[in-house]
């Protein structure tokens, strides 16, 4: 029969007790035509010998059955005990080994830190046109985890990625009490995939107060390849859930493509490598050590057929002072589409890897100037590139609109913009532009 184990049985060729096979008779027992032991070797001294012999025999046969059967089924006898260190070979050398263990259990840890961590839920309303030419608007719902970082008097403030916030119409922040509440922007920058939201402190019930707390970050620059790595986050959109792994590279550049213009983009800060499983979800979740504090933002993942167990990460070190500015800047409240203010310009998108074919700043790049709009006014001219607008990163056009969308007319923002120069490289500037 096809895979049989076959057990090697040491005492097959053994008999015990069957007799002699030298061809000899040798029965002592009995009188008349029988022989008798050879002349000069008392019955007694016979007998004993042939015990000795047969102890011996038996011995020799008892521990070579014990050492084949277990070298066989792979048991340790004593000289190969787990406790032990060190040994000496015939050469010498010595044979360390380990006596250290390792333990996978870190639900002290996920316990201390799940309360810091809540589920993102983001709504956008798009129109679409059906394969007659309709126009209809559809709603989508996409899912994201946020890290409670800070608290003033009136807001609760949470660090996500901004790809997991931009474009959505409304966000719903759920906590570790499963109690939902609504937020808004503070600050976003697509550069580093970075966005800080805030939830109003009058909307959380006192109940979710006493539950929720705000997370410990770490050094992410003391980070050291192979050192375990817990992620959590809203994987699927299901709710909290805790991968497990190691930090498995460290610096890492990457590029990401967007699903919708193809547009390749280069991270704007070199992210840490981890095997702990980062699903649809997981964007914006915790990267912790085995201390509790976080390290890094979970942001994405390599997919493909030969690609398994690469995730990346935010070093959160690196993004310290960012998160800072952007908790500071004021939160925003949409405006309605009709009170919504317009800067004057008309641009186009330079998107960051054409701007390094070209080797001109990515954002957007203004081919006109509107007359009597805000941008002439501010003194804004063709052939400058706007990069920022209140301390929001802007990458293109779409980024710019949707940054819009929080300011009404009559308001001023602050314009970061990239001039030319004559010598074909460009100045940053800022300049204030009063909406019309």
């Amino acid at each position: 029969m096809d895979n049989q184990y076959n057990y090697y049985n040491p005492n097959e060729n053994y008999q015990y007790g069957g007799g002699f096979s030298d061809g000899q008779d040798h029965n002592t027992s009995g009188s008349g035509g029988g022989k008798r032991p050879r002349k000069g070797v008392p019955r007694a001294v016979a007998v004993t010998g042939f015990a000795i012999l047969f102890g011996v025999v038996a011995s020799a046969v008892f521990l070579a059955s014990n050492v084949i059967g277990s070298r066989l089924l792979g048991l340790g006898g004593a000289a190969e005990s787990s406790e032990t260190t060190s040994g000496q070979v015939n050469n010498g050398s010595t044979l360390s080994r380990s006596s250290s263990v390792v333990t996978s259990d870190v639900s002290d840890v996920v316990e201390e830190v799940m309360p810091s961590l809540v589920s993102i839920t983001s709504m956008s309303v798009e129109e679409v046109q059906n394969f007659f030419g309709q126009s209809y608007e559809r709603t989508s719902q996409g899912a994201g985890t946020g890290i409670i970082i800070g608290e003033n008097e009136s807001e609760l403030m949470i660090v996500t990625n901004d790809h997991v916030v931009s474009g959505s119409d409304t966000l719903t922040v759920t906590f570790s009490d499963q109690t939902s509440v609504e937020a808004d922007i503070k600050g976003t920058d697509s550069n580093y995939d970075v966005a800080v939201i805030a939830v109003q402190m009058s909307a959380i019930p006192d109940s979710t107060r006493n539950e929720i707390k705000v997370a410990t970050l770490g050094d992410s620059t003391a980070l050291k390849v192979g050192e375990p790595a817990i992620a959590i986050g809203n994987a699927l959109g299901y709710g909290q859930s805790v991968t497990t792994g190691v930090i498995s590279a460290l610096n890492r550049q990457v590029t990401t493509t967007n699903s919708e213009t193809g547009e390749v983009q280069s991270s704007g800060v070199e992210l840490i490598q981890t095997d702990a499983a980062i699903n649809g979800g997981n964007s914006g979740g915790a990267l912790v050590n085995v201390n509790g504090e976080v390290v890094g933002i979970n942001s994405s993942k390599q997919v493909g057929d030969t690609v398994e167990g690469i995730g990346y990460a935010i070093p959160i070190s690196d993004v310290s002072e960012l998160i800072q500015s952007l908790m500071n800047q004021e939160t925003k409240t949409r405006v309605s589409e009709e009170d919504r203010g317009m800067i004057g310009i008309t641009g186009i998108s330079v998107s960051d890897a054409f701007s390094q074919e070209i080797d001109m700043p990515a954002g957007v790049y203004v081919t006109e100037i509107t007359a009597g709009g805000g941008a002439e006014e501010a003194g804004m001219t063709r052939g400058c590139i706007i990069t920022g607008i209140n301390g929001s990163t802007v990458d293109s056009m779409e980024a710019l609109q949707q940054q819009l969308e929080y300011y009404a007319k009559g308001e001023t923002v602050t314009l970061t913009i990239q001039v030319p120069q004559t010598n074909g490289e460009y100045k940053e500037q800022t300049i204030d532009v009063t909406l019309k």
